[in-house]
């Protein structure tokens, strides 16, 4: 009878365990989605709302222009063209998004994240070096390629990631992301161009340098490529 119970009770463990391993909640379409009580005053939900599928037309499924280069004429010498579910609405709730990066010889796409996807990266044209850290329990490792004309790498989600160009002629790269908006967080920018700046006594810290370098470095115009 002990010996029922026993089984009986492990059984029903491990259907609760089971449950919880395939009960979660859904990721994170947008940076933060505030609950509110009343409806009423709900102006977003995470993601976007639908249109009435009778009412929806090829268009929503169709975007156009990508095999025009950009202009790199920046700081940076890179501009990246994002194709995802702000401009084209078809995308909503697929789970994937588009972009095209135009490199100047030398020209980076800096030290960036992607807090929502993963990215899978197609060299056009040109040679990139590229590369991505590790989290800090995998002791912030460096994992870094050449690449050229063909080749693809893969940028794991939320790792800080980079592409250089380094041939003389210009390149250019297209990317798959798995999130209909991946978002993305330009390191630099984040740290040293936020809005608040973040307080200069923060920095010196966790940078260990001088308070005129976090100064002059947050006085600097942080260009955003996207």
């Amino acid at each position: 009878m002990k010996g029922d119970h026993f089984l009986i009770s492990t059984l029903a463990i491990l259907a609760f365990a089971t449950f919880l391993a395939s009960a979660y909640d859904p990721s994170p379409l947008q940076d933060f989605c505030v609950a509110v009580k009343d409806i009423k005053s709900g102006v977003f939900v995470n993601g976007k709302f639908c249109k009435d599928p009778k009412l929806a037309n090829a268009n929503d499924f169709f975007f156009s222009g990508l095999q025009n280069p950009r202009n790199t004429k920046n700081p940076v010498g890179s501009n990246v063209t994002a194709v995802n579910v702000d401009n084209l609405e078809g995308l909503n709730t697929l789970g994937i998004s588009l972009a095209r990066i135009d490199f100047a010889p030398n020209g980076l796409n800096p030290p960036h994240t992607h807090p929502r996807a993963t990215e899978i990266l197609l060299v056009l044209e040109g040679t990139l070096y590229v590369g991505f850290v590790t989290s800090n329990g995998d002791g912030n490792r460096l994992f870094t390629k050449v690449l050229n004309k063909g080749d693809v790498f893969v940028f794991p989600i939320g790792l800080i990631h980079f592409q250089l160009n380094v041939g003389h002629v210009n390149a250019v790269a297209f990317a798959g992301l798995s999130s209909q908006n991946p978002g993305v967080i330009t390191i630099a920018n984040a740290v040293f161009g936020s809005k608040p700046p973040i307080n200069p006594d923060v920095l010196t810290k966790a940078f260990q340098v001088d308070n005129k370098v976090v100064d002059y470095l947050q006085k600097q115009f942080w260009y955003d490529n996207n």
